[in-house]
């Protein structure tokens, strides 16, 4: 039974702990390069550890953030929910989870989504877009320019 078990969390250790950061958990796999570009994670010189496509109850296949030394404010963090709804995220220090943090979908978004409207000023001039969440289940957002809706389906990142 006991090489049943070391062999269990043998298993569980596919992406190794972090001293002090944060943790982003329950990325759906096809949605991690855009989590990493949203949170502007390809810029920073900070150690990023990501996997992918990893064994989840809920989602199947999951994807992970682990980012050292790192530590989100709840807005950034909260852009997210767009791709990522169900995502958590821990607070590290020391090697522990002393927080835990939801991502909730926030009521506004600012610069990170294209407005489907081929005709919004926001495609044709440089203007930044801007949204307001009209619906969070599934994602609903009214632009603030030509007053289209863009579905959960329509949602292009910048």
């Amino acid at each position: 039974m006991e090489a049943k078990d070391n062999a269990k969390k043998k298993l569980k250790l596919k992406v190794s702990a972090i001293k002090e950061g944060t943790v982003i958990d329950h990325i759906p796999a096809n949605s991690l390069f855009k989590v990493i570009s949203i949170l502007g994670l390809d810029k920073i010189q900070n150690q990023i550890t990501f996997g992918t496509n990893l064994d989840s109850e809920k989602l199947g296949a999951k994807a992970i953030i682990k980012v050292s030394d790192v530590f989100f404010e709840d807005v950034e963090i909260n852009k997210i929910a767009l791709i990522a709804p169900h995502a958590k995220l821990n607070i590290i220090k020391d090697y522990e989870v002393v927080e835990k943090k939801i991502v909730e979908t926030p009521d506004k978004i600012t610069g990170i989504v294209k407005c489907f409207n081929p005709k919004c000023i926001t495609n044709n001039e440089k203007i930044t877009t801007c949204f307001k969440v009209i619906g969070k289940a599934p994602i609903a957002l009214k632009c603030k320019y030509c007053e289209k809706i863009t579905t959960e389906e329509q949602i292009r990142m910048i």
